[in-house]
């Protein structure tokens, strides 16, 4: 374990010991919003500070066991249980080291919220729709296995089939980490196989980008400015049932110093959509934030992950082999119908891995 880990897991410990006595106070209760910020905040600290106290501990322990050994003229049975003593600190520090570290890796707020998915076709034509629709498929596959909810909030249907695009909202209960888990997912997909509208047979590549987007948190949402904004209303297209085929509810809300366009159709009242179109628009504003930031991070060092922008080509779907390739990884899994059906624990799994991998490899390099 390096200094700087070490320094860093002290402070923690001097703030355990801050927050043990701060909220002691008889005063404390109060401010019931404060007790409450405190306590959470002592819930996290201590998820450090204690396995810290316990390496520690185990450090000493492991300190005199070496004592012992060196003592020439120890009796045997207390050699064997001093060389036992050392080999099991020695596991156990291993196995906290590993522990603190992953505790201390960086934790993006967002990871728990829910989140906006949006998917569109790219090149490929009526290909890339259907595997764009292929793809909203697998999506609701998998939240519906996770226990998540998953509504559509927009769709523009294809001719074919599919979708031209279409944006999804999954949200878990209480702190799922949706957005934690498939963040990685934003990127370029890439589909080979034989459409159904090829009549010789020929495999094609086609191409579909997705978004995934933080639900934004009401008190730090972008504020929007309503001379930014043109709002418009339409007549509801596709299946939704007399109400929203017969009146204007469909709302769509164009931003007009960054031309970010967000709609809304879901909903059976215009009120609603307006409500939901621009809780969509400050997800991606929000989000051409963060590409923004990515971007100059990425001009310094390049990230295990990628920078989430969706022209990267993340991931191949290939249906003559069977497989699925992450090119961020080097990950391939034969098991393409599987995952299309929403099993994507593996790929998912796999990705947090990485990015943790990358994370603690930045930590020891402080």
């Amino acid at each position: 374990m390096t200094p700087a880990i070490r320094a860093q897991l002290n402070r923690q410990a001097e703030r355990l010991a801050e927050l043990d006595f701060l909220l002691s106070r008889p005063d404390i209760m109060a401010d019931m919003g404060q007790f409450l910020k405190l306590s959470r905040e002592h819930t996290e600290v201590a998820a450090l500070a204690q396995p810290w106290a316990r390496y520690q501990q185990r450090e000493r322990d492991l300190a005199t066991a070496h004592e012992l050994l060196a003592d020439a003229a120890l009796a045997p049975d207390m050699t064997a249980l001093a060389r036992e003593e050392e080999a099991t600190a020695r596991q156990e520090l291993a196995e906290l080291d590993a522990g603190l570290q992953r505790l201390l890796l960086p934790r993006d707020p967002d990871d728990v919220r829910n989140v906006f998915l949006e998917i569109r076709a790219g090149t490929g034509g009526d290909e890339s729709a259907l595997f764009a629709g292929d793809l909203a498929r697998m999506y609701t596959r998998h939240a519906v296995t996770q226990g998540w909810r998953c509504e559509v909030i927009s769709e523009s249907p294809a001719e074919l089939g599919g979708y031209k695009e279409i944006v999804l909202r999954i949200a878990g209960a209480g702190d799922a980490g949706v957005y934690g888990r498939l963040r990685f997912e934003s990127g370029g997909h890439r589909v080979q196989r034989v459409p159904v509208t090829e009549t010789q047979g020929r495999i094609h590549t086609s191409a579909a980008t997705v978004a995934v987007m933080p639900e934004p948190d009401e008190a730090q949402a972008i504020t929007l400015n309503p001379a930014d904004l043109r709002i418009d209303t339409f007549r509801a297209s596709g299946a939704g049932g007399q109400h929203i085929n017969k009146t204007d509810s469909a709302v769509r809300v164009v931003h007009l110093p960054t031309g970010l366009v967000a709609e809304c159709q879901d909903g059976r009242s215009q009120h609603a959509n307006k409500a939901q179109a621009l809780r969509v628009l400050q997800a991606r504003l929000q989000e051409k934030a963060r590409a923004e930031r990515a971007a100059q991070e990425a001009a310094t060092r390049k990230g295990l992950i990628g920078s989430g922008d969706r022209s990267d080509r993340i991931r191949t779907y290939n249906f003559p082999q069977g497989r699925v390739t992450d090119h961020r990884i080097n990950l391939t899994l034969y098991k393409l119908a599987q995952v299309l059906e929403g099993d994507l624990g593996d790929i998912l799994s796999a990705l947090r891995t990485a990015r943790e991998a990358q994370l603690m490899a930045e930590l020891e390099a402080v």
